[in-house]
């Protein structure tokens, strides 16, 4: 409980002086970041289920006026997406100590199997083939039931011919690429 608040006040504490830092050099603060991905991951920079590094000191991002969003990004979620959504728009992913975030995330594979099936035979499906640096996504039906793990038949629009993908979550689907 004190490590929870010691990180609010540890994030307030950098939002509250981070406007007067990014007003006079019009960049973002980056401390300040950091302090939002530990609050937000629960955990601080370097620690299990934490970010592996401060955000890069070398980032020039534009000063944010809104309030920055954070979400889980990845996978496993293994990465957390800060965006600023306002008029100078930019994101960055910050890498989190995967040991923690992926069991937090997804549940082992022992565990899915006993689970009930997560995707049933003939549901609508995002199917995702994903590579090195792209990802493609398209609707497709479920051939089989299956829970998250799970490899499945499904069949995507427009095509008669099935393919394997891994379950990810009740309406993903993914056919990773090395």
């Amino acid at each position: 409980m004190n490590r929870k608040l010691t990180l609010l006040a540890a994030s307030a504490l950098a939002l509250a002086t981070s406007p007067a830092a990014a007003q006079t050099s019009g960049f973002a603060d980056l401390a300040a970041i950091d302090a939002e991905v530990s609050a937000f991951t629960g955990a601080p920079v370097g620690t299990p289920g934490g970010a592996r590094h401060p955000v890069d000191r070398r980032l020039r991002l534009a000063a944010c006026p809104d309030a920055l969003s954070l979400n889980w990004h990845g996978r496993a979620a293994d990465m957390v997406r800060v965006e600023c959504n306002a008029h100078s728009r930019w994101r960055i992913f910050v890498p989190v100590n995967a040991a923690v975030a992926s069991m937090a995330a997804a549940p082992s594979r022992d565990s899915s199997r006993s689970a009930m099936p997560m995707v049933e035979r003939g549901q609508v499906l995002t199917i995702t083939i994903q590579g090195r640096g792209f990802s493609v996504s398209q609707q497709g039906e479920a051939l089989e039931e299956g829970s998250i793990g799970d490899w499945i038949r499904v069949r995507p629009e427009g095509n008669r011919e099935a393919v394997r993908a891994r379950i990810d979550t009740p309406g993903r689907a993914t056919i990773p690429l090395g």
